[in-house]
């Protein structure tokens, strides 16, 4: 057995050997911490910062678990590939503004796919080459405001399907990039694109009025020196209307040049006299056809409704559980009518509800009473109707003016002839034709038919006529004449006088 003393000599030395080895771990540990962290750079957990230290070239050996990193106010003028030779699985965010950043290698960002956020602005950059952030599929927030970018390759966003907000403002852009919100299978998830502060001039309006309004309420074009015209004004003024963020926050700073007065005004003054006098800006309604199918968007600014209501003119609520119903929401939340009827036509309000944003909207529907091809009917009628009445003018008026005038033509035949009386005339008007002072023509057509020899119908004279046959004759035609009924009958009975 062991002495007492050797005992405490043995249990002192067991407890020194514990405390060596308790104080090697805590040193290794501390150790390993301050090796692992850049020179000069300051750490917190997987918090690296190496800002504000004039650096030429980003540090080597980053830690493995950095999550953000930043790296901005430094002089670092090159981003290349091999800036950081070993994978980073877990960094998220990475900054790098206020650098002299002029060249960004398409391979720079192959080890660090996980990055959601990524700041480069306020850098030298002066164009944005082909495919160069297709790496960051998983990246939601790209900053590239505050360069000298003026040009951009289409191909640039590629395959950033998860990019929910784009900053691009105060740089040398002259044309809009109508290719990121086109496409909406190009950034489906876009819904922030600022674009203020640059060069553009047109703005392709027809694309922009096809935007779903939560795009459109993300979208900034204030401070461009933008061209203007009636399409612009009517753009911005539905926005307004609208009441969208992008154009009610920098109402302001909607600006557009005059070609011909040479001064800036007011997008929203387009429509005075003094200015573009552009037709004053009302929400148009949507016109269908009875028996269409419709469809009703609702079109509202709140991304990402999870519940939508519809109320009918008549004040019903859909959806609703009624089977026999000719309207149904569909799973985008819009309304669906199959088919619409005349009674269909009215105010349908939305009601779209989000977990941070509440919001109504109004659209207005009017139903013609025919269908879809009914207008080009009674078009092509009225047409055929309009020409056919032009045309049976147009002949009336050949007739009357272009026919040669018998009158004229016939004068010299009138002046040959001896002035007789007319019988025709005689006897349809009521004002004699001939004229009383000359002799041997007065009297009635008994008198004619009684003096001078009578004439048979082949205008030969009857020689074997008594003078008793004759004044029977001329009583006869007497009372023809004064007989209204039997005028016609006077030219056959009566013989003439040649």
């Amino acid at each position: 057995m062991l002495a007492p003393g050797h005992r405490l000599a043995l249990r002192c030395g067991r407890g020194w050997l514990l405390l060596l080895l308790l104080l090697g771990c805590g040193l290794a540990r501390e150790a390993g911490s301050v090796l692992n962290c850049p020179p000069r750079c300051l750490c917190a957990s997987n918090i690296i910062s190496c800002s504000k230290l004039g650096l030429g070239i980003i540090p080597t050996q980053l830690p493995r678990f950095t999550a953000i990193l930043d790296l901005s106010h430094n002089n670092l003028t090159r981003l290349r590939a091999d800036w950081t030779p070993a994978r980073l699985p877990h960094l998220h965010s990475l900054l790098l503004s206020h650098n002299a950043l002029g060249f960004i290698s398409t391979e720079a960002f192959c080890h660090v796919p996980h990055l959601r956020y990524l700041d480069l602005s306020s850098n030298s950059l002066k164009a944005l080459e082909e495919f160069l952030f297709s790496q960051l599929q998983e990246l939601e927030v790209l900053l590239l405001y505050n360069n000298q970018i003026a040009q951009m390759d289409r191909s640039a966003f590629d395959d950033m399907a998860r990019l929910q907000k784009l900053y691009l403002s105060q740089n040398q852009i002259s044309r809009f990039p109508v290719e990121l919100v086109k496409d909406r299978a190009k950034l489906p998830d876009l819904a922030l694109l600022d674009l203020s502060a640059n060069k553009i001039k047109g703005l392709p309006v027809t694309a922009l009025k096809g935007l779903p309004a939560w795009m459109k309420n993300g979208l900034y074009l204030h401070s461009n020196p933008l061209n203007c015209d009636c399409g612009l004004y009517e753009l911005f003024a539905h926005w307004h209307a609208r009441q969208l963020s992008s154009v009610v926050d920098f109402r302001e700073e909607l600006v557009c040049s005059l070609p011909q007065a040479k001064r800036s005004v007011s997008v929203f003054t387009l429509n005075r006299h003094d200015s573009l006098n552009c037709s004053e800006f009302k929400e148009h309604m949507l016109e269908t056809y009875l028996g269409d199918t419709v469809t009703i968007d609702c079109d509202t600014k709140v991304r990402g409704a999870t519940t939508r209501e519809w109320v009918t003119p008549t004040n019903r609520r859909f959806p609703e559980e009624s089977a026999n119903s000719t309207m149904t929401v569909l799973g985008n939340g819009s309304l669906q009518i199959r088919p619409i009827r005349v009674e269909d036509m009215g105010t349908y309000t939305c009601y779209a509800v989000s977990q941070a944003f509440n919001e109504t909207l109004y659209v207005d529907v009017m139903v013609h009473n025919f269908t879809q091809h009914g207008p080009h009917d009674t078009l092509n009628t009225a047409y055929t109707t309009l020409v056919g009445c032009i045309l049976s003018v147009i002949l009336v008026l050949i007739y009357l003016y272009l026919t040669p005038c018998r009158c004229c033509c016939r004068s010299n035949e009138k002046l040959a002839a001896p002035p007789e009386d007319s019988i025709n005339s005689s006897m349809l008007s009521t004002t004699p034709n001939h004229n009383p002072e000359a002799g041997g023509r007065k009297g009635s057509l008994s008198h004619l038919a009684a003096s001078g020899p009578m004439q048979g119908q082949n205008g030969k004279v009857k020689p074997n006529s008594t003078p008793e046959q004759v004044a029977r004759r001329a009583q006869k035609a007497h009372r023809k004449v004064s007989d209204p009924d039997s005028v016609s009958s006077v030219f056959s009975d009566t013989p003439i006088v040649v």
